[in-house]
């Protein structure tokens, strides 16, 4: 018997890829460098489907149908790139090594021309949905060369999350695009999860509202336009009680936000690539500074909120009609902040795309966020069908798309009254106030940048442009001061 695809690295996700595999009907060929980890595979789910047991490299590239198929899922870096000289020697030309693990794109790109000179296919695919998504079926991203994914593409396309009986999997373009798209997946995931705990945080600090309570206003809201996976999950984790002391979960919860690297990622790509994606770089900003646990402690002893002391968000938003209003706004506020995120991302992947050569077709990439994924979102309809145009005749960004453009007009109001009473009262909503600058500076007929150009050309002579005339002008500073052209 051989098999269609072999896996190797069988911790959790690599396990669970390696059984969606087997129960969609291929026959999969396992190795991990402990053996014990394949026959825990085996022991507890071989009547998932077909297996082939391998305990050495040699063993599963033996053990494959051709063109072979090999599954990396390990740890990404240095494990990858010596799983992958380990297994070129045993490969042929036309051979396939897929990466299915979270790597950083330019390592992808490196792989991916490295393996081609040699006559071998390397795809980067980029998997969300987590441990249950790689099991029963994830948002899938793969990267590499058309003709790899003319072989891989209809195997990853059964195992894949279905919307609508749509896959979520589709050829994304070439080198490392399938995690370049990933990893900007990532970048919106950390900025969603963000304003919803600004969300959280502001109804609970100036209107009262305690967790068991704000479960039931977002299962609510999961049934309006916020939609989502992260908003369905959000209600399960506020309800949720320590069984320990009784209280709300959140409140026995360190307030230390891990992060694995991709949205920090996001961030540094989107300044390479001249993206301003500040709702995506102040979330990752906001787990940083929740992690400086000890610094917080020392300034939350030393220094006040600064708050006009007659000011009391209590008296403000104490009645059930203030509220009732105010958790509306919130949750409009929060609308347009999610929107921010996804424009801001979108965005990003126009510019890469320019940057690195890849034709990245927008619509294509929400239709694979639609299920499986964790920014699994009913919006995600609505952004595919405001690039559902020739590219030409596609948004410059995601907020002028007639479909939203309404939606942000009436939210806006709401919006500005949230983050003016997050600024008031002394509570940090950095993604909030930082999404509504993004609007109003890309509304604004003018910028201060014209005096950040005039510094620039005092101190370090770099010149300008003017808007009446062509060309390019420098002021002698430090002589007459009069105009001359550069």
């Amino acid at each position: 018997m051989s098999a269609h695809i072999g896996v190797t690295g069988l911790a959790v996700m690599g396990a669970n890829l390696a059984r969606n595999l087997a129960r969609n009907g291929y026959t999969v060929a396992l190795h991990n460098r402990s053996a014990y980890r394949t026959d825990a595979l085996l022991e507890a789910h071989g009547s998932d489907g077909n297996f082939i047991r391998t305990e050495t490299l040699t063993e599963l590239v033996e053990s494959l149908e051709r063109p072979r198929r090999v599954l990396i899922m390990v740890q990404a870096g240095a494990p990858v790139d010596s799983v992958i000289e380990d297994l070129v020697p045993l490969l042929d030309e036309g051979d396939i090594i897929i990466d299915g693990g979270n790597s950083f794109f330019q390592e992808t790109r490196r792989r991916e021309e490295s393996l081609r000179a040699k006559g071998l296919h390397f795809v980067g695919v980029g998997v969300s949905g987590g441990e249950e998504g790689a099991l029963n079926g994830p948002s899938i991203m793969p990267g590499g060369s058309r003709e790899s994914y003319d072989s891989l593409g209809p195997m990853l396309e059964k195992i894949s999350a279905k919307y609508n009986g749509e896959p979520c999997c589709a050829w994304v373009g070439t080198d490392g695009a399938g995690h370049y798209v990933k990893m900007v997946h990532n970048g919106i995931e950390y900025a969603d999860m963000q304003v919803i705990g600004e969300a959280f945080d502001l109804m609970r600090s100036l209107a009262g509202i305690e967790p068991r309570e704000q479960a039931g206003v977002f299962r609510e809201w999961n049934t309006t336009d916020l939609a989502s996976y992260l908003i369905e999950i959000t209600a399960e984790v506020l309800e949720q009680e320590d069984e320990t002391t009784g209280r709300p979960l959140v409140d026995v919860v360190v307030d230390s936000a891990g992060q694995k690297g991709t949205g920090r990622w996001t961030a540094i790509s989107g300044l390479e690539v001249g993206s301003p994606v500040t709702a995506i770089a102040e979330s990752v900003f906001a787990r940083s500074i929740s992690s400086q646990r000890e610094l917080r402690a020392i300034t939350n002893a030393t220094f006040s909120a600064g708050v006009d002391e007659t000011l009391s968000a209590k008296d403000q938003y104490g009645s059930a009609d203030d509220r009732q209003d105010f958790v509306e706004d919130v949750r409009k506020a929060l609308y347009a902040s999610k929107l921010v995120a996804y424009a801001q991302g979108l965005d990003m992947l126009v510019a890469a795309g320019e940057e690195f050569g890849w034709e990245l077709d927008l619509k294509a990439i929400a239709s694979l966020w639609r299920a499986g994924c964790i920014i699994r979102a009913d919006l995600l309809d609505t952004i595919m069908k405001a690039y559902d145009a020739p590219r030409d005749a596609q948004p410059k960004n995601l907020l002028l798309a007639p479909e939203f453009n309404e939606a942000i007009n009436e939210c806006l109001p709401a919006w500005r009254r949230v983050v003016a009473a997050a600024a008031t009262y002394g509570v940090p909503a950095p993604v909030f106030s930082s999404s509504l600058s993004y609007y109003d500076s890309l509304r604004r007929e003018r910028l201060p940048a014209a005096l950040t150009q005039g510094l620039r050309d005092y101190f370090g002579a770099h010149t300008y442009q003017r808007v009446d005339q062509e060309g390019t002008f420098h002021i002698l500073w430090s002589g007459d001061r009069n105009e001359i052209e550069a």
